[in-house]
């Protein structure tokens, strides 16, 4: 048993290089690659990442943009139809204004044409009035000689 003891005593002896051998292989691998790897690794997400929220925060502020885009669109439309009630609005006003003095006129000449009408109805019936008188006395003198004639035979 002592044989076995010692024979084990000189494999550890022996392994004791290649333990340390090993050991340092795993330092100089986690210092020298698996470090770096996991560094670049990590600065790969972060890039990745970030480009995401990049393209988030871009989404965002399109989407911001564009609300104030239809939000001036609106106010425009609103601005637009406002303007356009005030100008039909005005227009209406004008011709309500000019159909109020084309009335006026047309009763302002209507009353002057009945007027004169009027004035020569009045001419009319006085040379009519003039005439009758005169037709009367041609007829009496028409009829009056001969009367006067019928009666002095």
């Amino acid at each position: 048993m002592d044989e076995l003891l010692h024979q084990l005593g000189d494999l550890a002896l022996g392994a004791i290089p290649t333990l340390i051998l090993f050991i340092l292989l795993i330092l100089a691998y986690r210092y020298v690659l698996y470090r770096p790897l996991m560094k670049t690794r990590a600065e790969r997400r972060e890039r990745t990442e970030g480009a995401m929220e990049k393209s988030r925060l871009a989404i965002a502020q399109a989407d911001v943009r564009t609300q104030e885009y239809e939000a001036r669109m609106r106010a425009a439309r609103a601005e637009i139809f406002r303007v356009r009630e005030q100008r039909l609005l005005r227009l209406n006003a004008e011709r309500e204004s000019a159909l109020a003095s084309a009335r006026l006129a047309a009763q302002q000449r209507v009353q002057a044409a009945q007027s004169a009408l009027e004035a020569q109805s009045i001419d009319v019936r006085k040379q009519i009035e003039a005439s009758a008188n005169q037709l009367a006395a041609q007829v009496l003198a028409a009829v009056l000689p001969a009367a006067a004639a019928e009666g002095s035979h």
